[in-house]
């Protein structure tokens, strides 16, 4: 996708006139809820993360914990997931403000040009899923959520979470892609295939589910999309593994959400660019201004 500005339109709003910018990056990420990232990350840091994932316990019981990263798998099919991983090692810490993304994810759900502008990681986690693992679907712009909504107002996107999920390994036909339906972001229905609970979805299958797209990657390619956007993961049926890693962004105010909380070792290792990512809002406390903090 282009980065550079490539169109200007102007909106009148009551006596106000604003100059609104966009490419076709926002064009389809307002349409269909998300894009595609091409060759995002480099071959030697796509190495680096594989080896990563070379070290993770596969012994790791659910809940335990490998350092200040733990394994909570979110759906009992999904896998094996490793929540907090950017405590898993610096190629992780790389890509807290992962220059194939920052910006847009800024501006999508950053509150830019506002009071409290700026980022902060909700989740993030590695996932490996191997034969017969999938996601659900979930999200969808019917539920209204604000934690996880797509809003677009006054020349500004206003985004409650937007995700990049980068694949460390190629995603193609059987290898349990990516599922998201465009456009259910701004959808003021439940898909009608979709409803009941996610034991219901395990029982009937949703590897054909009417307008469901399955996002194919190359390993090193990502996907950035809103929160909002209906989205799940195909049944893999290839052999091997699947890998990806998942940051959910959001905007500063926001909390982690299963309440992780970095190591001191982290925050002085961090650049301060990323550090003020992972805490938008540094701790006060009277003996900081004591000790010159």
């Amino acid at each position: 996708m282009p980065n550079g500005r490539e169109s200007i339109f102007f909106q009148q709003i009551g006596g106000m006139i604003l100059v609104m910018e966009h490419d076709i990056q926002d064009y389809f990420f307002d349409l269909n809820g998300y894009i595609v990232l091409k060759n995002a990350v480099d071959p030697q840091h796509l190495r680096e993360l594989n080896e990563a994932f070379d070290s993770f316990p596969q012994d790791l019981a659910y809940e335990g914990w490998w350092g200040n990263c733990q394994r909570l798998d979110n759906n009992k099919h999904a896998g094996l997931e490793m929540q907090n991983i950017v405590e898993g090692g610096e190629p992780f810490e790389r890509l807290i403000d992962h220059p194939s993304w920052v910006n847009s994810v800024h501006k999508y759900c950053g509150e830019e040009g506002s009071y409290v502008d700026g980022l902060f990681i909700d989740e993030c986690f590695a996932s490996v899923r191997r034969t017969g693992g999938f996601f659900p679907f979930h999200s969808g712009g019917y539920q209204g959520a604000l934690r996880g909504a797509y809003h677009y107002a006054n020349g500004q996107f206003r985004c409650g979470q937007c995700n990049i999920l980068l694949a460390l390994t190629d995603v193609g036909a059987g290898d349990g892609g990516t599922l998201v339906i465009p456009g259910s972001h701004k959808s003021n229905f439940v898909h009608p295939t979709l409803t009941g609970s996610w034991d219901d979805q395990v029982k009937r299958g949703h590897n054909n589910i009417p307008g469901a797209v399955e996002v194919h990657l190359k390993a090193g390619d990502a996907i950035l999309f809103v929160d909002g956007i209906c989205h799940g993961a195909s049944a893999r049926t290839n052999p091997g593994e699947r890998r990806v890693v998942i940051y959910r962004y959001g905007v500063s105010w926001g909390n982690t959400r299963y309440g992780f909380r970095y190591s001191d070792e982290l925050l002085a290792r961090v650049t301060p660019a990323q550090r003020k990512i992972l805490q938008p809002i540094p701790v006060r406390k009277p003996e900081m201004a004591t000790a010159g903090v």
